[in-house]
């Protein structure tokens, strides 16, 4: 143990405590939010997104056959309810002091080492039950980006503002993918379509397609 280095401030203030306690709840809470993204992620299978496979810890719903819920993201969220509703708690328990007399403190470490201990045990079980078994729908998220009337982004600067909000609309109008229209219009050759769409050219910094269009000598 280290000893403070005001005895008068340790003896009136747990703010310390506090501390600890806010970045638990932030930790947490950050935690909350990735869970629920990733239950968007792998909702489905007929009308969700359906871009990931959590992996299944129960035999089902209990009011839908065949269905099989988040369970291992549900732990993590309530671990995050219960964290920040502990926070609530020990800044109450704190602000109650008198003086130099804490007579709090039982709420305060009470709440405090519950906080450290539902977190360490759902993140492990999250971490074991969960995270160690997701899966990418790989077919689903290829999909999604070969159709997605946000490919005009990536062939805007090589295409032009007007032209590839035409190629949009059309696409909008008939159901066909920019790919295809830029082809059926010729647009730009399969070459430097393919180039320019490529998922990984399109997440790099830069405008999509420049350099390997360069190099291969198919713009100037």
């Amino acid at each position: 143990m280290i000893s403070t280095e005001n005895l008068v401030d340790g003896t009136q203030n747990t703010d310390v405590f506090t501390a600890l306690s806010a970045a638990l709840k932030v930790a947490s809470i950050n935690i909350s939010k990735i869970c629920n993204d990733l239950r968007l992620m792998a909702s489905g299978p007929v009308s969700g997104l359906q871009e990931i496979k959590l992996p299944i810890r129960q035999a089902g719903s209990s009011i839908m056959p065949g269905k099989v819920n988040p369970v291992m993201i549900e732990v993590m969220n309530q671990v995050s309810f219960q964290v920040s509703g502990n926070d609530l708690s020990i800044n109450m328990a704190a602000e109650a002091a008198q003086f130099e007399l804490n007579v709090m403190s039982p709420t305060i470490i009470y709440n405090l080492l519950q906080s450290i201990k539902i977190m360490k045990r759902g993140l492990t079980a999250f971490t074991d039950y969960a995270i160690k078994g997701v899966e990418a729908n790989i077919d689903t998220c290829k999909s999604y980006v070969e159709n997605s009337f946000g490919l005009i982004t990536a062939l805007n600067p090589h295409l032009g503002y007007e032209v590839s909000t035409q190629v949009v609309e059309q696409a909008m109008k008939t159901g066909e993918t920019i790919k295809e229209i830029c082809n059926k219009n010729d647009l730009l050759s399969e070459k430097e379509l393919n180039t320019i769409l490529d998922s990984h050219e399109m997440t790099s910094p830069g405008i999509a397609g420049s350099e390997l269009l360069e190099q291969n000598n198919l713009i100037s």
